[in-house]
């Protein structure tokens, strides 16, 4: 009786997910209630976890929870530390939610809200949660390693070498555009780049606190830091009203990327409990928060979706960045659906504190789904503020034509009624200067965010309260990826650097510490700089950019995992990892292609590069000009020149392991698996682990 009930709780929660869907995809005319979406994302999610996880972890992993894990055998209280699945599901996903799942559906919802929002739910099911728990349980088997060294043990020596390169050149990029994201949050915004600065020393407080003051007393730190942070959140608003304060705090954006670049320097080279671990656990703590709390809000307050399910710019003629639907609808979505950075993440971290291997399908596929959900919450968040206004936020000036009557005359004449007094009033409310032309997707995503949660408490007196809580949400969001980013990005620099010379190798090395982070964060604040003084705004081309490194770390990580797989015998299953594969070098190798070589000024870097050179000879640039446009001209060509190693350098991997799955097939070559040695576990089947993964 029990059985049955069950299978008919479960039909009725696949067909409610199931109308739900359908109703996204199909209703048409009316403004679409934004109720469905949380109802359809829950419902997937739940089916998904439910039924093809356990099939994954059933039928193609095998999970064996009698097999000690490598907290088990190497035990040492500071890297292998064995961590209760639950504190270390919080890790986990503190650690692999960054920028992408927040800016990357609010930027596609310029095509609508149909397309990105199918993606993130179908990619993450059968793609991005694949991906993880698959790389997740390979690490385990093999006493944590990386993706690189997978590579290198599974694939070949030289396509764990081109994997090691690549994954440090995508590092680079993905750091450049979170800061980018920050960078365009606070420009000009003395509120916001208050509250955002005072969460650098009160971090710096909690982590003297549990050092010295009361040690391992996490949670009830946090709360002090919680409190804290939000006492500053409202501090904002006393800073911005005091035109002394608000002149020191109002930055412009070359200003604000000097200090984001000085920030990562000092979070590499800090001891890691000083800066890094506080700030974990200030931002898991908003992060959790926030996001739950927008979808309670969104069931409590019902907005309507006021974008169109299709835009017109699905033809690749969009504002905030150019291209057609396809492929950078998917590009642009990366995070939300699948990511390839989670796999430095899913490898040689977290394997490394994991209990039982059954564990993995929780932590691995599990977080992926919140992760997705948060990107589900985003398209509403933009999608449920009129049109008009999103695109005012998002399109760069050299778009729209400036700001006030001519942008709104712009914009209205593509079809989204926008009056300039309507943007007025609105940076008004939020306490901003203005709000015209902040591209970058974080401050019209914290509108959106605000919105939604003035509608549950205080109306539109507390609106400017909740944008800057949503701006410093978003914010830590992204720096808690940029600092630890660039400490992981720090320990390959000395990898590679090792190679060469040895001491250099060594991780507690402070001269090597000190060169090290300088490397790296010169490598992607280069980047930065580009974007900040980008007429076009620098996500039109920094953010594809971005997108098309992270799908081509996820291909890596999925040809590493098919590898794997072959090589386990799993022939017969071998689709689920292959096809996601397959998918992902299909629609990143088309967008490298068109972002190397269209025509268009605003797709292609060579076009726009030749466009420019035009300009300068035809004499139309300003004498006082010509410097920085040649330096643009010189970026994008790079850009170009990046875009294209990139992927040759997979296009190669993914030679080397097709001739390695030819000779596996064809019985040319042994099939050598480099799994540890099973080794039973000596715990006991309700062993929890320890309370803090971290002490």
């Amino acid at each position: 009786m029990k059985r049955i009930f069950g299978i008919a709780a479960w039909i009725v929660v696949a067909v409610l997910g199931a109308g739900a869907l359908g109703s996204i995809a199909l209703h048409r005319g009316e403004p679409l209630n934004a109720t469905w979406f949380v109802v359809a994302a829950v419902c997937c999610y739940l089916v998904a976890y439910r039924l093809y996880s356990a099939f994954v972890a059933a039928k193609i992993l095998a999970l064996d929870d009698t097999r000690a894990t490598p907290c088990e055998l190497h035990d040492d209280g500071r890297d292998f530390v064995p961590t209760n699945k639950w504190v270390l599901f919080g890790h986990h996903f503190a650690a692999i939610a960054g920028p992408g799942p927040l800016v990357g559906p609010t930027l596609a919802a310029q095509f609508g809200y149909l397309p990105g929002t199918l993606w993130l739910i179908a990619g993450a099911a059968f793609a991005g949660c694949v991906q993880d728990f698959v790389i997740l349980f390979c690490s385990i088997r093999r006493d944590g390693k990386s993706v690189g060294q997978m590579a290198r043990e599974e694939v070949s020596e030289r396509g764990g070498f081109i994997a090691q390169l690549a994954v440090l050149a995508i590092m680079t990029i993905l750091l450049a555009v979170i800061g980018l994201v920050v960078v365009n949050a606070l420009k000009s915004s003395p509120w916001a780049t208050f509250t955002l600065a005072m969460t650098i020393p009160i971090a710096l407080l909690l982590g003297v606190y549990l050092r010295f003051v009361r040690p391992g007393r996490v949670l009830e730190a946090s709360i002090m830091g919680v409190a804290l942070v939000l006492f500053v959140v409202v501090a904002g608003q006393w800073v911005a009203d005091s035109p002394s304060w608000s002149r020191v705090f109002t930055l412009g954006g070359v200003t604000l990327a000097f200090a984001i670049i000085a920030y990562g320097f000092t979070a590499s080279a800090l001891p890691v409990w000083l800066l890094l671990a506080p700030r974990d656990y200030l931002s898991a703590f908003i992060k959790a928060g926030a996001i739950f709390s927008l979808a309670a809000g969104i069931l409590f307050v019902r907005p309507q979706v006021l974008m169109p399910p299709l835009t017109r710019f699905v033809d690749g003629t969009g504002p905030v960045f150019a291209g057609k639907i396809f492929p950078f609808c998917f590009i642009t979505i990366a995070c939300g659906a699948i990511s390839g950075f989670h796999s430095l993440i899913s490898s040689g971290t977290t394997p490394k504190m994991i209990l039982r291997e059954s564990h993995a399908r929780f932590i691995g596929y599990g977080a992926m789904l919140l992760e997705s959900f948060v990107g589900v919450m985003a398209m509403v968040a933009a999608c449920a503020m009129p049109p008009g206004v999103y695109f005012a936020i998002n399109s760069p000036p050299s778009i729209v034509g400036g700001a006030g009557a001519s942008a709104a005359a712009t914009i209205s004449g593509w079809g989204y009624p926008l009056q300039a007094q309507t943007m007025t009033d609105l940076a008004h409310k939020v306490g901003e200067i203005t709000l015209w032309n902040r591209a970058g997707g974080a401050p019209s995503l914290a509108v959106g965010m605000a919105q939604i949660f003035s509608s549950t408490i205080g109306g539109e007196r507390l609106l400017s309260i909740w944008y800057h809580f949503a701006i410093m949400f978003e914010a830590l969001f992204i720096l808690t990826v940029l600092d630890a980013g660039t400490r992981v990005g720090r320990f390959m620099v000395q990898d590679l650097g090792g190679r060469v010379w040895k001491p250099f190798g060594r991780t507690g090395w402070m001269p090597g510490i000190l060169v090290s982070s300088a490397v790296i964060v010169a490598l992607w604040g280069y980047f930065l700089y580009q974007g900040v003084v980008d007429p076009l705004g620098g996500i039109n081309s920094l953010w594809p950019l971005f997108g098309i490194s992270n799908q081509l770390l996820a291909a890596v990580a999925l040809v590493v995992a098919t590898t794997i797989l072959m090589k386990m015998g799993r022939l017969r299953w071998i689709w689920v990892t292959l096809l996601p594969m397959a998918w992902l070098v299909t629609i990143t190798m088309t967008a490298s292609y068109q972002k190397i070589f269209d025509g268009d000024p605003r797709i292609g870097f060579l076009a726009y590069a030749k466009a420019l050179a035009a300009q300068i000879a035809a004499g139309k640039i300003p004498v006082e000009k010509i410097a920085e446009t040649q330096r643009l001209i010189f970026n994008q060509r790079l850009d170009a020149a990046v875009t294209a190693v990139l992927a040759i350098m997979i296009l190669v991997l993914i030679v080397e392991a097709a001739v390695d799955w030819y000779s596996i097939l064809s019985r040319r070559k042994e099939s050598m698996l480099h799994e540890s040695p099973y080794i039973a576990t000596r715990w006991a089947a309700n062993f929890s682990g320890v309370a803090h993964g971290d002490d």
